[in-house]
């Protein structure tokens, strides 16, 4: 776990989780777990993290409750200043992340968080960033093989495609042409 917990990549998901709806260590660790089944999570790093973000004020604890012969368990739930730092992650997510990366579809994931207009905005600059890796990615070294090469091309149809994908939402978000929480974009 990095130094500083609220940066372990599985603070995205759990913000993301925690906007759904209050949650305490064990229902956020199951909930990861079924959504998320590529995403290596543990109870402890999940309590470890939740006590992180209180301490940072983006959670909140409700005094524990007992359910049955269960162990009282913590509920959590996202403060203003968490649910502000929630939409930054998504936002820097789907601006920053490297391509094809888990935290990239982590931010994907809960795109919706962001008005309409901005998530558009954020994802139409990843694509033009991209195109320009991509750009640079098409020089091949003269007299090297092909077959020396073959990650390069690999590399080149994995960023296209993340391109074309992305361009693709823009145009379905600027469209009208997927539901949107809160509103439509402006055209």
């Amino acid at each position: 776990m990095p130094l500083d917990a609220t940066r372990n990549s599985l603070v995205l998901p759990m913000l993301g989780l925690l906007v759904e709806q209050p949650a305490h260590a064990y229902d956020l660790t199951r909930r990861l777990h079924e959504r998320y089944a590529q995403v290596s999570v543990t109870r402890s790093t999940v309590t470890s993290l939740l006590k992180a973000l209180d301490r940072a004020g983006l959670l909140s604890a409700r005094p524990a409750e007992r359910s049955g012969n269960r162990p009282p368990r913590t509920t959590y739930e996202l403060t203003e200043a968490g649910v502000a730092e929630f939409r930054q992650r998504v936002e820097a997510g789907l601006r920053d992340t490297a391509v094809a990366s888990l935290d990239f579809v982590m931010a994907v994931a809960y795109v919706a968080i962001l008005p309409a207009d901005l998530a558009a905005s954020v994802l139409e600059e990843r694509a033009d960033r991209l195109d320009h890796e991509l750009a640079a990615l098409r020089a091949e070294p003269h007299g090297v093989l092909e077959v020396h090469m073959l990650e390069v091309a690999y590399w080149r149809a994995v960023v296209a495609a993340e391109v074309a994908w992305a361009r693709t939402l823009v145009r379905r978000i600027r469209s009208h042409d997927i539901d949107w929480p809160g509103g439509s974009p402006t055209r």
